[in-house]
């Protein structure tokens, strides 16, 4: 008798031919790829037996003219000897513009602008962010395929929460580079909630403090049963563990009494040098020593954890600044948190432990390796969706964004359509309608910020819905849906519900908000509610006036006749006199003229109706009515 292959509901119909699904964690100083064997998420070594990758390119040109390149700890090794093609921390250039990296001038590699993108000079040419976390990507893809002698179904890559469209967006055009199918993008502090849950079966709420290389989230997350929920989400993607070196080599040199201008080679040793000294402080609390050459000549700078704590504290600072910041979004208070969660290696300073254990005034969870966490629990879920896990149905993740998206409205105003810290996948829409008689055509702006004028906030997208049949003013209803797929990525339809014209854009902005602009959006928003109020409130009363000025105007022009000179003439003065009132700032003012108006043509209305009336039965009999 033939027997049928019967497999359970999510699973691969072979249970016994598992698909090879992957979590990669992409970081600015190492890169890490995890998958479940045997039932457990483990991250996977190179053939040397070391499961963290440097997340570092060295780009050559060998003697035949061709072009090579080393990843790695190979490329680490030459960082010093080679800064100008070694290009280490690429994470921090991804989806920005030139303007918006932070110290540029700094890194010991030219950074240039092309087509409104930060890429990297190298002598095998330029390369793009994309290119170079390609080659790393690629690396973990082959020691994944290696491992498992098989080929890869796909991954689930991590970033960082506060990564904005255009950073999340270069991150899926590295991976596709790099000939990886990617299977979701998820938020590290929600990959971390997921090791982390799913490894202690923790429930409650949770603050996952992840300070990586070169970026900082705070999230805080409800863990019940098995969902996921982000509450809210902030930090700073241009703040980690880099800056604490650079922190250090600019207190040295300023202990040194030397200038702060270095060539790259220098730079290079300087950064690589205070990384070291950070390490071993975080290792031990004794004193080490700064020890490097510049300009020939040897520097010697002993350094105690106070020193490091005192030139590091403005960054300090700034984590838990915007650690306040998310508490505050999720409406709780730091008593209601029942762990924080550390990860990143960054994580391991002591001066990052006492201050965030002093901040909740409760011990820190670090029994997992915060090195590793991110890419566990991204593992587990590239697992359930690749059907290997029956355990996926029970697996929910709700993320959330980092900030409003909405469209802009007549007087340049916006309409929030998506509010930040809304939980994803999500599709929202609103109805709107034109403003004209007879237009025909709607143009569409997208926006991304936390004020009510688009002057105020980003521009993300452009887009025009046409073919909309001429009809008055207001008699058009078109819906424009917002939909953020689970990947935190964006797209935009109009549709005008009659007729059935559609237009839509799939959101791709050329590069990507810099920190100070995020950071700066939500604290105007709080700082400025009451003048975007009254903005908000200037702007519409306009918008009412001129719609009353162009509508009496229109109802003037057809049926003016009806009126006595001495009736138009008083309709004619409150017309000039809410044009005049618009003129002004008080919102208040153009409201009573524009309701003066309304009133004073109640007769007129009145009148038009019933000419109207008489016109339309005007040689009818009774029965035919």
């Amino acid at each position: 008798m033939a027997l049928l292959q019967i497999s359970e509901p999510g699973q691969s119909l072979d249970p016994h031919q598992r698909r090879v699904a992957v979590g990669i964690d992409l970081g600015t100083t190492h890169s890490l790829v995890a998958a479940v064997r045997h039932g457990v998420a483990e991250c996977l070594p190179s053939a040397d037996g070391r499961v963290l990758l440097p997340s570092v390119v060295r780009y050559l040109v060998s003697s035949q003219g061709g072009s090579g390149r080393q990843i790695g700890y190979e490329a680490l090794a030459s960082q010093v000897q080679d800064p100008a093609n070694t290009i280490s921390s690429v994470k921090r250039l991804m989806g920005r513009s030139l303007a918006q990296v932070v110290d540029a001038g700094k890194l010991s590699y030219e950074v240039v602008e092309s087509q409104g993108m930060a890429v990297v000079k190298t002598i095998a040419g330029s390369k793009t962010p994309m290119e170079v976390s390609a080659e790393i990507l690629a690396t973990l893809r082959f020691r994944a395929e290696d491992s498992f002698d098989d080929e890869l179904f796909g991954a689930v890559i991590t970033v960082p929460a506060y990564f904005d469209d255009a950073q999340r967006q270069s991150t899926k055009d590295a991976a596709q580079l790099a000939g990886i199918n990617v299977l979701r993008l998820i938020n590290e502090p929600t990959a971390a909630a997921i090791a982390y849950g799913l490894d202690n079966g923790s429930e409650g709420i949770y603050a996952i403090y992840d300070l990586g290389g070169g970026t900082f989230d705070i999230s805080i997350l409800r863990l019940t049963k098995g969902v996921f929920e982000v509450m809210a989400t902030g930090g700073d993607s241009a703040l980690g563990g880099d800056d604490y070196d650079q922190a250090l080599a600019a207190w040295v040199l300023a202990q040194q009494g030397l200038p702060s201008e270095h060539t790259a080679s220098e730079r290079a040793a300087l950064h690589a040098e205070a990384r070291r000294c950070k390490e071993a402080l975080s290792a031990s609390d004794g004193v080490v020593e700064f020890v490097v050459s510049l300009g020939g000549q040897s520097v010697r700078q002993p350094i105690n954890q106070v020193d490091f704590e005192a030139c590091t504290a403005a960054l300090t600072a700034r984590t838990l600044i915007a650690v306040r910041k998310v508490l505050r979004d999720a409406g709780i208070s730091k008593t209601e948190v029942q762990g924080v969660v550390m990860v990143g290696g960054s994580t391991r300073m002591p001066v990052i432990r006492q201050a965030v254990g002093g901040y909740f005034s409760q011990d820190l969870l670090t029994n997992l390796n915060p090195d590793e966490v991110v890419a566990l629990g991204a593992a587990i879920q590239a697992n359930a969706l690749a059907g290997n896990s029956r355990d996926g149905e029970e697996l929910l993740l709700l993320d959330v964004i980092p900030l409003s998206l909405g469209i802009e409205t007549m007087g340049g105003l916006v309409e929030r359509i998506v509010p930040r810290n809304s939980a994803i996948p999500t599709a929202l829409a609103q109805d709107f309608t034109t403003y004209q008689d007879g237009q025909t055509a709607l143009a569409l702006h997208v926006v991304q910020g936390e004020r009510d004028l688009v002057a105020d906030c980003r521009s993300l997208a452009r887009f025009e819905l046409r073919g909309i049949p001429p009809m008055a003013a207001g008699a058009a209803r078109i819906r424009v849906t917002f939909t953020v797929d689970a990947d935190g990525v964006l797209s935009v339809s109009a549709k005008e519900q009659g007729s059935g014209v559609e237009a839509r854009v799939d959101v791709k902005p050329a590069y990507g908000l810099s920190d100070e602009q995020i950071a700066a959006m939500l604290q105007e928003s709080f700082t400025t509610a009451q003048q975007d109020m009254a903005a908000r409130a200037l702007v519409e009363s306009r918008v009412d006036a001129d719609r009353m000025v162009v509508a009496t105007r229109s109802a003037l022009q057809a049926d003016g006749a009806l009126l006595a000179p001495e009736e138009l003439s008083a309709i004619e003065i409150q017309i000039a006199q809410v044009q005049l009132s618009a003129q002004g700032d008080s919102a208040t003012d153009i409201e009573a003229a524009t309701a003066a108006l309304g009133k004073g043509t109640e007769a007129f209305a009145a009148m038009r109706m019933n000419h109207g009336i008489k016109k339309a039965l005007s040689g009818k009999k009774l029965e035919e009515v």
